[in-house]
């Protein structure tokens, strides 16, 4: 029953100080919950929501309920411990502005979607006396949201924090000179038709070009047409696919001149405010094909007789916040590129070559300035306790990791020889018990390989390969976890600001949805609020073997939550760790800068320490560091997508085994094992029945014969047509259509909840 809360209106907005004043037996209606979490974004957590409606005892187990049912019907969801509404802008959201309203006033959609259906518009707010940001049509801005209580109008209004880069409506694709003499743009979004370019318009454009083009306008007949903006550079030339990502991604890849010419300026460190390690035979173990080297580790046994059988080991990391300091070009430009890209033929630095693969790489017996942490372990790979120190290090050897791993597997080198007792057998020695802490610990252990494109010396694709992963890898892997998580104890115990890389949960959502898959194949997951990865893992296990194991390790990657960047600690759920920074790549990560400032600061260990002025503006840095990190994501994996699909191109008509990747209404996305790459399978492409797509199953099925395919089928395809530039490939079904696993039972609860589906507006099947 709602009951009307005193000591408010009803739509006032409650401020940090302030709460409801109730009568005891007063609770607050459904309404007034949603309401107060749509205004209070910051404070929408359960005892934050209590604490507002003054509930205590009884009530408090009502609200948990209350709440609980809320995410089951699909109103709420929760992340990083606070509610929000299903489709909400999160309170710092990146916006795209697109026009203006009747009386001048800026509007904006969200940049990434947030929901279903049509984005919110949000009105954008102009600080007053022209001390802010002056945004316009079609720039990126960072905003901070508030949503109206306008029953008509904009959902959001949104004070401009920051200006990204001007938008505009330009089309990115490759100049083709056809035959005929006439001249296309093939586009590399896939998407956009392909466009004729007259040839006043052509701008010196050749053919192979990757161009900006400005759609003119459309013809009653045939195809649009545009003119070229700009010449961004030639694929054939310059052998780069990745330019193309590069530009339909907006990465910065132009160091400006100040820029440069600031790092140029640059002098290399000195022992001042430093201890001298130079005679610690620290060592860097890399990929050989490494350019920088920003981590080299040392381990010895620990002599101490209180701590029998444990290991003291060593990590230290290049000391970049001792050349890039806050507010210098060099920083600006760190911040704006949040991160290095990499692409298999490049890489997009965060910070340039004299920064990146001079100053700070730890080159093989070169003084180098560095940030240390000495980790001593117990003998059943508990930490005992770690001290940061600001040092002036000499890496005794670059190793590669298969040449490390050959040393300790009883095949060593001119290198790896002298230093086989001393320095390595230490090191994997070390790592034998901090594997035992892991194991204890029981992070989300999921085997997924990695695949790596080799490329021919044209920039074309050579071979895919999955490298083996070595106890080498899994060395430096664990070394560095374990730094990173001693940064952010030291940091948290010195009550200083930090940007912690933090990983939620699976929502409930997800949870329920992976919890009713399971059930398709006889299995179970506990339902609980407090999941653990080695639930998760259990299920692994299970299907260890099975046909379905790959099934299962895809469905329980995808109910996982995205890690990002927060001052706000929930902790890293699939490290199972409480708290968790990213302290270990500062050449080549935005986020370890800033860990590395804030221990110089808190420490006390010198120059190039965090700011008042940085800490007040940690949550922007945060959201945009995260923001860079999935563009880089994004625009790496749109370039593998290019390079398989190019290279594939003149295999038309050839079969290949294939395994489902996705499933979806609109049909089947298969990947390649070979080649790590998809492409798409039409549901109208599949013939002989009436597919349903069952979203709890991941699986199209005949509603006549039951029978159809399944996420992470493996299956047979050929490739019918492919667009190389925009990485698309369509492909034919080979394989009929199998029984599904689950019992009839299942198959027909699946089949009455797609018609049910199907019965609502927007909802259809298809008939093949």
């Amino acid at each position: 029953m709602a009951r009307r809360i005193t000591g408010r209106s009803h739509g006032d907005p409650r401020t940090a100080d302030t709460r409801a004043k109730v009568k005891d037996d007063y609770r607050p209606s459904r309404d007034e919950i949603l309401r107060y979490i749509a205004e209070n974004p910051d404070r929408a957590g359960k005892r934050d929501i209590a604490k507002a409606f003054a509930l205590r005892g009884d009530d408090r187990i009502w609200l948990k309920d209350i709440l609980r049912d809320l995410q089951d019907e699909g109103v709420l969801t929760k992340e990083r411990k606070r509610l929000a509404r299903i489709g909400a802008l999160p309170h710092v959201a990146i916006l795209d502005i697109f026009g203006r309203d009747g009386d001048g006033i800026l509007l904006a959609h969200p940049a990434e979607a947030v929901g279903p259906g049509e984005p919110p518009v949000v009105s954008i707010r102009v600080s007053r006396g022209g001390n802010g940001p002056a945004p316009g049509i079609g720039h990126r801005v960072l905003a901070k949201t508030f949503p109206t209580d306008e029953p008509t109008g904009p959902a959001y209004t949104g004070r401009v924090m920051k200006i990204f880069e001007k938008r505009t409506d330009a089309v990115l694709g490759v100049f083709r000179i056809l035959k005929d003499g006439t001249f296309r743009i093939e586009p590399v979004e896939r998407r956009q038709p392909e466009l004729i370019v007259d040839k006043e318009f052509q701008n010196g454009a050749k053919n192979g070009d990757l161009v900006e083009v400005e759609p003119t306008r459309a013809s009653r007949y045939g195809l649009p047409r545009a003119k070229v903006l700009a010449v961004l550079g030639s694929l054939t030339s310059e052998k780069a696919v990745s330019m193309i990502a590069i530009h339909a991604h907006d990465i910065p890849h132009i160091f400006p001149a100040d820029v440069i010419a600031e790092s140029e300026a640059v002098k290399p460190a000195t022992l001042a405010h430093r201890e001298d390690w130079r005679d610690l035979p620290l060592v860097t173990i890399d990929p050989a094909d490494a350019k920088d080297h920003d981590d080299a580790v040392f381990a010895t046994p620990d002599l101490d007789e209180k701590n029998p059988g444990g290991v003291i080991a060593t990590v230290a990391i290049a000391d970049v916040a001792a050349y890039v300091r806050y507010g210098t070009a060099l920083d600006r430009e760190a911040l704006k590129r949040g991160n290095s890209v990499y692409f298999p033929d490049r890489v997009v630095p965060m910070l340039p070559e004299r920064i990146s693969n001079d100053l700070c790489s730890l080159r093989e017996d070169q003084d180098r300035p560095a940030l240390a942490v000495r980790m001593t372990f117990s003998a059943d790979g508990r930490k005992l306790r770690h001290t940061f120190h600001r040092v002036m290090m000499k890496s005794a050897a670059k190793l590669a990791y298969p040449q490390a791993q050959a040393a300790i597997d009883g095949v060593p080198d001119d290198k790896t020889g002298p230093i086989l007792d001393t320095v390595l057998k230490p090191l994997w020695d070390a790592y034998a018990i901090l594997k035992r802490g892991r194991d204890g610990r029981q992070p989300l252990e999921l085997d997924l390989p990695e695949r790596k494109i080799m490329l021919k010396p044209d920039g074309t694709v050579d071979r895919v390969i999955v490298p083996e992963r070595l106890d080498a890898h899994k060395l430096i892997e664990e070394f560095m976890i374990q730094a990173n998580v001693a940064a952010a104890e030291t940091l948290e115990a010195k009550k200083q600001a930090l940007a912690y890389r933090v990983h939620d949960a699976p929502s409930l959502a997800k949870q329920e949805s992976l919890r009713e898959f399971l059930q398709t194949l006889g299995l179970s997951l506990a339902r609980g609020a407090q999941m653990r990865p080695a639930q998760f893992n259990g299920i692994l296990e299970r299907v260890r073997g099975a046909d379905h194991e790959g099934l299962v390790n895809e469905v329980v990657l995808r109910s996982q939550s995205q890690a990002e960047y927060s001052p706000k600690n929930i902790g890293h759920f699939g490290l199972n760790l409480k708290r968790y920074a990213h302290f270990t790549s500062p050449i080549r990560r935005y986020a370890d800068l800033i860990v590395h400032r804030g221990l110089i600061a808190a420490l006390g260990l010198g120059p190039g320490g965090l700011t008042q002025d940085e800490e007040a503006r940690l949550e922007d840095v945060a959201v945009l560091i995260s923001g860079t990190e999935r563009r880089a994501m994004a625009a790496e994996r749109d370039t593998v997508d290019r390079l398989i699909a190019a290279y594939l191109a003149e295999r038309i008509d050839d079969r290949f085994d294939a395994r489902i990747s996705g499933v979806t209404k609109a049909g089947l996305f298969v990947q390649l094992p070979q080649f790590g790459a998809d492409g798409f399978i039409p549901v109208s492409s599949l013939n002989g029945d009436y597919y349903i797509y069952d979203e709890t199953a991941r699986s199209l099925f005949g509603e006549r014969t039951g029978k159809g395919y399944q996420l992470a089928d493996r299956v047979e395809v050929r490739l019918i047509e492919v667009a190389p530039m925009a990485g698309a490939m369509r492909f034919e079904m080979l394989t009929d259509p199998k029984p599904l696993p689950g019992s009839k039972r299942s198959f027909h609860k699946a089949k009455g909840r797609a018609r049910a589906s199907q019965s609502r507006p927007g909802s259809r099947g298809r008939r093949r």
